[in-house]
């Protein structure tokens, strides 16, 4: 094969190469452009792709420019030295190969070979500045913060939008220059025959030490602006006692960096002197008192000024700022407007008609926790293998005149689930496209069996309730469609089961890209790299793919720039379903603010995404127009955002206080509750976030929502609130809570308790628990029963000026049963009571005062059902953990329990076997679902007989 074939050979195969990565980078940019058009966002997805797009190609060509000219400037040298012909250095150099070189190496060549080199460091270096569009475009749309930092008396706007900004030039010019000054000092280096340091004053011509100075001119005018921009940076110095500038950093660091930004322009003027009057001593003294001046205003004044002024005078020299840094904290988080009161207790005991007067906030006393709630659920209302709740949440709704706090799940279609010969591409992509509604309780309220009691259930969706309306329940866009589908085709989708058959469907609803002809099939062929969309028969012209469908990646997708919340919740508004996601502005330059995850240092809730659950489509509304941050995304994205009296009503009366935001502001709040420096300095006060036991492990106390009414307010409403307690201590100094409802939405108040009264913790009221002797042996005779025992979460319910304290005991059996509700422990003063529900424990403590913590029939029926002695199980304390008896004792317990013959059991299988086949065939799932349980632990009790 000739060397033209090779050649022309090698070129297809990288045009072939090239061609494909283009096409396919291409189709994937459409496809997305075409994703943001069906959102009506093509602006910000324009704005997007091409301020990213321009700005590599401006670093790029900037780059490549100055990168140019300098290397232009040694064609001279070089074209000199491939000139001399008799060189001996040359020989010494390149050898034999000499002559083919430089034959080849023409003026012409030399240019292109520069010019090549030129784009190449161009594009490798604009590829370092694919994320900083974001930052070029804050700067040109910045909005100020109105707040000045205490030091430069700068607005914070300076250091969130235009520092960035200025460090970023500050950055790429040093780099320009310095990788120029390396390339053209090398080339002035081989090209002059130098060979030693001491060679390089003689044989390097005026002309490249012009160049060279010219270049390291510029680089100290680089770094001299760097020293101006580091002395902003002592306001985020995590050094002194505080985030932020100490007395030090103010003193020594600063006076420092403006030291050595006058000696470092004195060094560049003194390049600039030795350039013309030839003269370098000015020069040498310039870089020996740089290098001087460094050691001692970068070292050894600051830890002199730190060791021999700081800190024998500490809180004295700190005080200002650390002042200036529980003011700017609270600022950057949004506590500077925590209203604190104390919470008076009342000395005279409550009563249960004083309870409830507050009855709105007893009716909705969270009794099920949302973990093993999901459990729960999945197994009572999923209905079918391919169903899953992902997730609880908890909301409240307006039912008629009761303002209730409900659970709720989306029942979500997992694809992953179907059967291993249903996964296939017609199925997962044509056929099984959605999930279909959600299921629906009270917080507050359990059935007799201890299952939740329902206001949706069931497949289609039934609702229990007149005032809940759910015409549409249908879950095309939720947390687990991780999957494209493709809709309106001739392949009609599953909608949901009814008995032996199926119920189908079609799309009616506006989500989705058109693929109306060839080439848009062509083309997302390609990017989903399948030719079944090409091939597929049941594709027709009206047919709409769905794609990005998963919420968490589809907000990200339309708005990379802003933070999301971990947990979005689904609402049931004007009979439809949609998702709120909560998103946050967030930046790590707020002036003296204490980071909460070692990188940002302030954050706003100030977007809420809704999501439609039907079409897919987004809104993003600001809800805090007060946001700078905010306010400056909307002059950039202005089709993207939305003020957020846009908001329709029923979407608005479900917003929630985000609970991921909550968590960081309680964490700052703990320590910077105290604004007084001298009381901070000493920690005087700090405070801590209290635990809690859940299933035998210890842990923090997630912040919860609740229904409550608040201190001077006349009604109760949806608050999220956590109590607090001492630093090393367990009893609880305080609570926090934010509010949710109506014009009050995103309001803090903090409550503190009496200093001279002690009030229970619930680490404190946990261990109560277990060493409460009577709840401790029925905890412990349920474990050894062979069911799991869960603690569910400890709620703090302030009321009435005084403290209630309830938690819900959940019982599982050790095969993965259901949770069922089984017991309510209700603590109050040093009360604790157990009982069956809510309402008995409540009357218990308040009605009957001193009494049993568990009602004895309790103690007597477990005694007669498992033959144990409730009191040789004294002090035992069950710790969550699925406790083993020994086999003897076990097996007894078994055969106390069982019927007196196995043909009894077998009847009674064989009936609830049959009723469960009727409600089947009826299409009543629950009750099915209710029946199977049923006959499970019949049929384990048949298998332990042994017949």
């Amino acid at each position: 094969m000739s060397k033209t074939i090779k050649f022309f050979l090698s070129i297809f195969a990288i045009a072939a190469v090239l061609l494909i990565i283009f096409i396919s980078t291409g189709a994937n940019i459409y496809t997305d452009w075409l994703w943001f058009k069906e959102l009506n966002f093509e602006k910000t997805f324009t704005i997007m792709f091409l301020s990213n797009f321009i700005l590599r190609l401006l670093i790029g060509v900037v780059f490549a420019a100055v990168i140019y000219l300098n290397l232009h400037f040694t064609k001279k040298p070089i074209n000199k030295f491939i000139n001399v012909q008799t060189d001996s250095k040359v020989e010494n150099l390149f050898g034999e190969e000499r002559n083919q070189i430089f034959e080849w190496l023409n003026k012409k060549r030399l240019n292109l070979i520069y010019l090549l080199a030129s784009i190449v460091f161009g594009f490798l270096f604009s590829s370092i500045s694919s994320e900083s569009w974001k930052m070029v475009l804050k700067f040109l749309n910045k909005t100020e913060f109105n707040t000045l930092d205490p030091i430069f008396n700068n607005d914070i706007s300076f250091y969130v939008f235009s520092l960035p900004f200025y460090s970023f030039l500050r950055e790429m010019g040093m780099v320009v220059i310095v990788i120029s000054l390396i390339l053209v000092g090398a080339i002035y280096i081989i090209f002059t025959g130098i060979h030693s340091f001491s060679e390089i004053s003689g044989k390097l011509s005026s002309r490249a030490k012009k160049h060279m100075s010219i270049l390291v001119f510029v680089f100290l005018l680089f770094k001299a602006w760097d020293y101006r921009l580091q002395m902003y940076n002592i306001l985020f110095s995590a050094d002194g006692v505080v985030f932020g500038a100490g007395y030090t950093d103010v003193n020594a660091n600063l006076l420092g960096y403006r030291v050595l930004f006058v000696t470092v322009i004195f060094v560049a003027l003194a390049v600039l002197y030795s350039l013309f009057k030839n003269n370098y001593k000015p020069l040498v003294w310039g870089i020996g008192a740089w290098v001087l001046l460094s050691i001692i205003f970068t070292g050894v004044y600051p830890a002199f000024v730190q060791q021999y002024s700081v800190e024998p005078n500490e809180i004295s020299r700190e005080e200002e700022f650390i002042e200036n840094n529980i003011q700017m904290t609270l600022k950057a988080y949004g506590l500077d407007d925590v209203e604190t009161d104390d919470f008076e207790l009342s000395d005279d005991d409550l009563t249960y008609d004083e309870l409830m007067e507050y009855e709105t906030v007893v009716d909705n006393i969270r009794l099920w926790d949302y973990r093993p709630l999901q459990d729960t659920y999945n197994q009572l209302q999923a209905l079918r293998q391919y169903y899953t709740f992902e997730d609880i949440d908890i909301d409240r709704y307006q039912l008629g005149n009761d303002y209730t706090q409900v659970m709720l799940g989306a029942r979500e279609l997992d694809q992953n689930a179907l059967a291993s010969q249903a996964q296939t591409w017609v199925n997962k992509t044509l056929k099984y496209t959605h999930g279909l509604g959600v299921t629906m309780s009270p917080g507050g309220q359990v059935r007799s069996n201890g299952q939740p009691e329902f206001l949706i259930q069931d497949i289609p969706p039934k609702v229990n309730n007149e005032n809940i309306n759910l015409d549409n329940p249908s879950i095309y866009y939720g947390e687990k469609t991780d999957n494209y589908v493709i809709v309106n085709t001739d392949e009609t989708e599953f909608h949901y089961p009814m008995g032996s058959e199926n119920v189908f469907t079609q799309y009616e609803g506006t989500g989705g890209v058109e693929i109306s002809n060839i080439l848009r099939k062509s083309i997302f062929a390609l990017r989903f790299n399948t030719m079944k969309i090409l091939l597929s028969d049941d594709i027709n012209d009206q047919s709409q793919i769905m794609y990005e469908r998963n919420i968490h990646q589809r907000v990200r997708k339309a708005a990379p720039f802003l933070q999301y919340d971990n947990d979005p919740y689904i609402v049931n508004a004007e009979g439809r379903l949609f998702w709120i996601y909560d998103a946050y502005t967030t930046t790590g330059l707020y002036p003296y603010s204490q980071p909460y995850n070692s990188r940002e240092n302030y954050v706003r809730n100030s977007i809420k995404v809704v999501v439609d659950a039907y079409n897919g489509t987004l809104d993003y509304y600001i809800v805090d127009q007060e946001d700078p941050i905010a306010q400056t995304y909307a002059k950039i994205f202005d089709d993207l955002f939305k003020s957020g009296d846009e908001m329709p009503d029923s979407i608005r009366e479900h917003l929630r206080y985000p609970q991921d935001l909550f968590k960081i502001q309680t964490q700052i709040y703990k320590n910077y509750h105290m604004e007084d420096p001298v009381v901070y300095y000493n920690r005087e006060d700090v405070w801590e976030i209290p635990q809690e036991n859940y299933q035998g492990t210890t842990i923090n106390v997630e912040p919860y929502y609740i229904m409550n009414q608040l201190p001077g307010e006349d009604k109760a409403e949806f608050i999220l609130m956590t109590p607090f307690t001492p630093s090393n201590r367990d009893n609880m100094v305080a609570w926090m809570a934010a509010r949710n409802d109506g014009e009050h939405y995103g309001e803090l108040f903090t409550y503190r308790f009496p200093k001279d009264q002690l009030v229970y913790g619930p680490n404190q009221i946990e261990s109560r628990i277990d060493q409460e002797s009577e709840i401790s042996q029925l905890l412990t005779l349920w474990s050894q029963r062979g069911s799991n025992v869960i603690r569910g979460n400890l709620l703090v319910i302030p009321v009435n000026n005084s403290v209630l304290y309830v938690e819900p005991i959940f019982l599982q059996s050790e095969g993965g049963g259901i949770p069922e509700l089984r017991r309510v422990i209700v603590s109050y003063k040093n009360q604790i009571i157990m009982r069956e529900n809510l309402e008995d424990a409540l009357r218990a403590m308040l009605e009957e005062g001193e009494g049993l913590a568990v009602p004895e029939e309790d103690v007597e029926e477990l005694q007669e059902e498992t033959g144990l002695d409730v009191e040789e199980t004294a002090g035992v304390e069950d710790d969550g953990s699925d406790a083993q008896p020994d086999q003897s004792q076990q097996d007894t317990d078994e055969t106390d329990l069982m019927p007196t013959s196995s043909a009894e059991l077998i009847t009674e299988a064989n009936d609830l076997y049959q009723q469960a086949q009727r409600a089947l065939q009826d299409g009543n799932f629950a009750e099915y679902g209710e029946l199977i349980e049923e006959l499970g632990e019949i049929l384990n009790q048949l298998s332990r007989t042994g017949e």
